[in-house]
């Protein structure tokens, strides 16, 4: 049974549509990339998933486990182990690492953490790369059965990039936590290989491939450009 199942899913926000009949399927312990442009509903996918209430949906299905969570609220969803990293993490003033930390000496252990970072504030003051590797540790509170990973790789360079998809095979895949990677540049495959691959343009996936490869390749030679005359022929 899929653990997370996504039926002619349409969407829409502040009266835009932004989702026009997507469908995907993930499975436990499967990786997940989701790969396009700018602006084609990637990022509103995610937010549709975790219940973010800014979005409408007009038609279609979204399933956990088999069971319609469409009109759960975000905290239920969060319950039921439906975890979103954001593309833009906010700041968190007046609340430290450490003050998070104290809650479980576990997680506390498992990373390289300084007292100088333990004693900052979240997110205060960070780099984009900064905001990015910590939204990866702090999802591990929510003990998820599924991540999704709002463009983790943005800003990232190879050496990190390398080190976020170390920390996400060890900790999420390594225990068969399923995973969604929505990725502009899809960079961070080359080291976190997925078991499939979709490309999403214009608010709908358009195909789907086992690995990452082919796909990559040809978005690497042709941009989106290819995958939007696709769209075009699959509407005629």
């Amino acid at each position: 049974m899929n653990l997370l199942e996504i039926k002619n899913l349409k969407a829409r926000a502040n009266e835009k549509a932004v989702l026009m009949g997507v469908n995907l399927e993930i499975k436990q312990g499967e990786v997940c990339a989701l790969l396009g442009p700018n602006a084609c509903g990637k990022s509103s996918l995610a937010q549709i998933i975790s219940g973010n209430p800014k979005y409408k949906i007009i038609e279609g299905k979204i399933l956990f486990k088999g069971k319609s969570i469409a009109n759960f609220a975000p905290e239920k969803r969060v319950k039921l182990g439906i975890a979103l990293t954001w593309q833009n993490p906010p700041s968190v003033k007046g609340v430290k690492f450490s003050q998070l930390f104290k809650t479980t000496l576990k997680t506390k252990k498992r990373f390289p953490w300084t007292q100088e970072f333990l004693e900052r504030e979240i997110n205060v003051d960070f780099s984009g790369g900064e905001k990015k590797m910590s939204e990866l540790f702090q999802v591990l509170f929510l003990n998820p059965k599924i991540v999704i990973f709002d463009e983790i790789d943005s800003g990232l360079d190879i050496k990190k990039l390398e080190i976020a998809a170390k920390i996400i095979k060890k900790e999420f895949v390594a225990k068969n936590i399923a995973v969604l990677l929505i990725t502009h540049s899809g960079e961070i495959l080359k080291f976190l290989k997925p078991d499939f691959t979709s490309v999403m343009v214009c608010g709908k996936i358009i195909c789907k491939e086992k690995g990452h490869k082919k796909t990559l390749a040809t978005i690497k030679k042709h941009d989106y450009e290819k995958c939007r005359k696709c769209l075009l022929a699959d509407r005629q």
